[in-house]
């Protein structure tokens, strides 16, 4: 088994990619067990897990159809269920509206995923996203769970208006720079 085999799916780039759904179904594991700071850390992993993929995919020219799809399964999973179950977890609230709000959000990253699938080319590189790129959305909804932790921001029905506005901003016309 050659891992800098393009044609492997289970080349060192795509392994790197599993790693990340392994840290997204063991932080949506330790959100259901109310363990949000664990869950946080392996979101962050995961992060740093899509960053190091992407880099050694192109580094080791071993970019193919198959990584890109993994890699928006990984970020389905990673950056849009998990932040999105972490902060609706945390408000614990029951309230139908907020749900539907939230499953709207999930909806707007899978819609996101699968659009800029059918875009991207194996190996190339755009020099901005348009629209906010899962991870992003990630970002955001972490943030609203700290301002929600931290007493900042205590109404669970302000914070599903901003995760509306972050499902919405996912598939806009908004130019965010590629890193």
């Amino acid at each position: 088994m050659n891992l800098f085999d393009k044609n492997n799916h289970f080349n060192i780039a795509n392994i790197i990619t599993f790693a990340n759904v392994a840290c997204g179904t063991l932080a949506l594991y330790f959100v259901t067990q109310h363990n949000f700071t664990v869950a946080i850390v392996l979101a962050w992993i995961a992060g740093t897990l899509d960053i190091a993929d992407g880099k050694v995919a192109r580094k080791y020219n071993l970019s193919s159809e198959f990584g890109i799809q993994l890699d928006s399964f990984a970020d389905f999973l990673s950056f849009v269920i998990m932040p999105a179950f972490l902060l609706f977890y945390s408000l614990e609230t029951s309230n139908i509206l907020i749900g539907a709000i939230f499953i709207y959000y999930i909806i707007s990253g899978l819609r996101r995923l699968v659009a800029f699938n059918l875009k991207v080319e194996s190996g190339k590189v755009e020099k901005f996203f348009e629209g906010v790129p899962t991870p992003l959305g990630a970002i955001f909804l972490w943030i609203l769970y700290l301002l929600h932790s931290f007493s900042i921001i205590n109404s669970p029905f302000v914070i599903a208006i901003f995760v509306a506005i972050i499902g919405y901003l996912l598939n806009s016309k908004v130019k965010v720079p590629h890193p």
